[in-house]
């Protein structure tokens, strides 16, 4: 059984335990604790039943978890990602985007190597991340993604200053640019872009497109790579969590195969 722990009790928090406890029929895992903002630990324990809530990192890494999963956003990454490493406890970050922080990504490896841990990057809303990391190895040339999501997905983003979210009637452009501006300008959208770039080509070389589209049938995710081992696309129309319109339902998903790896026979 491995020991894992939560940072964040959010909605995609919830997603998580709740992946984990439908499928995880062999008790594979087993959550040690969640972390909470000081002061927010009841609120905490009403959203994750039977979960124990803690309020400082101290607590969480006492209770000596083989991997710490980071289910917040990048701010979480940034305060509490480091200490966690040092600590040689794995980390699972889903908020890849925090990465497009140079400083910051240089502070993770380092505390990674210092405490002999991991950073461990799940794939999540998206498919065909592996095929990209292998077409990397070959020479890999182009890499191209795009999401479209319907308006109401991009509320509390950069996007509201730039059109009016509620009278969107077509497709509409909201940013066009490398990897690392997107994650960091879309923190809560863009986090698909990162984990893109970092399987391929990088930050400043993946080329994104973010678009509003009153027409999405859900969050659509496209990607193109191109490479001496040949070339693909994919789309994948994910529907949103329940819990968070930004997100997609998958990514929580591939938050809980990750951690069901670590008991794994089988890895795939």
């Amino acid at each position: 059984m491995t020991a894992i722990g939560l940072i964040g009790c959010g909605g995609m928090a919830q997603d998580v335990v709740a992946a984990l406890r439908a499928v995880d029929t062999a008790n594979a895992v087993r959550i040690v604790g969640a972390l909470a903002r000081p002061g927010r630990g009841e609120r905490a324990r009403a959203k994750l039943c039977g979960v124990d809530i803690l309020e400082a990192l101290d607590e969480l890494i006492a209770r000596k978890p083989a991997v710490v999963a980071e289910v917040a956003s990048q701010a979480a990454v940034a305060e509490y990602g480091p200490t966690v490493l040092r600590s040689g406890i794995d980390c699972l970050v889903i908020s890849i985007g925090a990465l497009a922080d140079a400083a910051l990504f240089a502070q993770l490896k380092s505390a990674a190597r210092e405490g002999n841990s991991r950073i461990l990057l799940p794939a999540g809303a998206v498919g065909g991340i592996d095929a990209i990391a292998a077409m990397r190895l070959g020479g890999l040339t182009s890499v191209r993604y795009r999401s479209r999501k319907p308006p109401l997905a991009w509320r509390g983003s950069p996007a509201e200053r730039l059109v009016d979210l509620g009278k969107l009637t077509e497709r509409t452009v909201l940013y066009k640019g490398t990897a690392g501006e997107a994650a960091l300008l879309y923190p809560q959208n863009a986090n698909v872009a990162a984990a893109v770039a970092l399987a391929g080509l990088g930050f400043d070389a993946t080329e994104v497109e973010l678009v509003a589209d009153p027409d999405a049938p859900g969050n659509i995710h496209e990607i193109e790579a191109e490479g001496a081992a040949g070339r693909f696309a994919i789309q994948l129309q994910g529907k949103p969590s329940p819990m968070n319109p930004k997100t997609s339902a998958l990514a929580a998903l591939s938050v809980a195969r990750a951690l069901l790896n670590e008991q794994a026979t089988i890895v795939i």
